[in-house]
């Protein structure tokens, strides 16, 4: 920290003698919850970094004809009109601690679970250049999340963008955290602990909601490898909006390293949220469903970041989004389907008939499939999914019929059906491996063919 001190002291001295620390001042003019307008800061940039003088800092939201909008994320004290506000001459970033690894950190570079500020660290971006094309390689290598119904069915490549969907209280965040607990479980296989990064991006969580899912990791000894990125439901809705992006380019650090990375947004739809209020009080235009029109911007320059870089590190993220009553068919639901390369929908009828995961088979996909699975676990796969939709198609009509009123043909199809669902069932934490799969599946597998 001394070092740190003393490098920002030898910064200002070096431009107090290039006389390259005159900045512009103006004054707040109008203020509305966290968004003020500034007046007299005449040669500020777009995102640049601003302080309300004494009292708070945000950053260069808009620029208009003959005032700025800034978008305040820090307030120690109530800001008021009139009140200065200095432009810094840089451009607005957050603070990444390779020690939070293991520890629950927000933009500001802050120990959540402590309050301290963690001593080794760096500005990054906010938001990067997106990876160019030619830089991007095929995505082809399984992202194991030790639940078969996806690692057989509906698999994921390391590279990829699956979107997680569902309503509440219906097992979105548990499935991302298996996913997490079970990287762990892959490099232990591998004996290698070094080459997977998890990062769980919590969006206007409840402290309780975020202590919570801290210590389901810490049991099974998920931190050592997971960084827990938050924006809690206290923190100021501008803040909420950034967090996601500073997730993401933490992850691009840890993929230039050659590391593979899991993201987890938790979730998408409080983003899409906390960005429309944003906009409603900055008087921007409201489009369908009071949504501003560069929504859809929004959500596809954040998840474009998911891909499989050629120096051989990854992104892989996972996405979640709440629905209402089933229902994704949404805005910001149809959106984010759009953008991504698959989706897992959790259905709240079989979680509420004891089927866990709770996963709608007949809706989810995964836009690249067997691409992502070694070649038995396609071929198994293939069979599996192909006799559990015609199972739960066949299921819809004949549920409450007699067994004995059935053809042959049809009652050893209901027999392999229930046998694959009950098999489908897997209790939270407790992972399978391909082999494990395999075992479970070979034989009515074999029935499939």
């Amino acid at each position: 920290m001394s070092e740190h001190i003393s490098n920002l002291v030898e910064s200002k001295l070096k431009k107090i003698k290039e006389e390259k620390n005159v900045f512009d001042t103006g004054k707040v003019i109008r203020l509305k919850d966290y968004i003020i307008e500034v007046s007299g800061l005449e040669n500020v940039a777009y995102y640049e970094k601003v302080t309300i003088r004494e009292k708070g800092m945000g950053y260069v939201n808009e620029i208009k004809e003959n005032s700025v909008i800034v978008a305040v994320v820090k307030e120690d004290k109530p800001i008021e009109i009139g009140d200065t506000v200095n432009t810094t001459g840089e451009r607005f970033r957050a603070i990444f601690a390779e020690e939070a690894l293991g520890r629950v950190t927000d933009l500001f570079g802050i120990d959540l679970l402590t309050g301290r500020a963690f001593e080794k660290f760096k500005y990054i971006d906010i938001e990067r250049p997106t990876v160019p094309i030619m830089d991007r390689t095929p995505v082809n290598r399984p992202m194991m999340t030790g639940i078969a119904g996806i690692d057989l069915i509906y698999p994921i490549g390391r590279g990829q963008r699956q979107l997680i969907i569902g309503d509440k209280k219906t097992g979105k965040t548990q499935i991302a955290l298996d996913t997490i607990v079970n990287q762990g479980q892959i490099m232990k296989e591998k004996s290698n602990q070094n080459d997977i990064i998890c990062i769980y991006i919590a969006v206007g969580k409840t402290k309780k909601e975020i202590k919570s899912i801290y210590n389901e990791l810490l049991r099974r000894n998920a931190l050592s490898y997971t960084m827990i990125v938050a924006a809690t439901n206290d923190d100021k809705t501008t803040v909420q909006s950034l967090i996601p992006y500073v997730g993401l380019s933490i992850a691009e650090e840890y993929m230039m390293q050659k590391k593979d990375v899991v993201v987890v947004i938790d979730d998408l739809k409080a983003h899409a949220q906390s960005y429309r209020e944003i906009s409603l009080i900055s008087n921007k235009a409201p489009g369908r469903e009071a949504y501003p029109a560069d929504i859809f911007f929004l959500h596809s320059r954040l998840l474009e970041k998911g891909c499989q870089h050629k120096c051989g590190g990854s992104i892989t993220i996972l996405p979640i989004v709440e629905t209402k009553g089933g229902d994704i068919t949404d805005y910001i639901s149809t959106n984010i389907i759009s953008i991504t390369d698959g989706q897992i929908v959790l259905s709240e009828k079989q979680f509420k008939k004891g089927q866990i995961p709770a996963i709608n088979y007949g809706v989810s996909v995964s836009r690249l499939g067997g691409a992502v699975q070694t070649e038995d676990m396609k071929k198994l796969g293939s069979g599996i999914r192909r006799e559990l939709l015609s199972y739960l198609e066949t299921k819809e009509v004949y549920e409450l019929a007699n067994m004995d009123e059935m053809s042959p043909e049809l009652r050893e199809k209901m027999r392999k059906g229930k046998l694959i669902e009950q098999a489908l069932r897997q209790n939270k934490f407790s992972p399978l491996t391909q082999d494990e799969i395999k075992e479970r599946f070979k034989m009515l597998g074999e029935d499939a063919k």
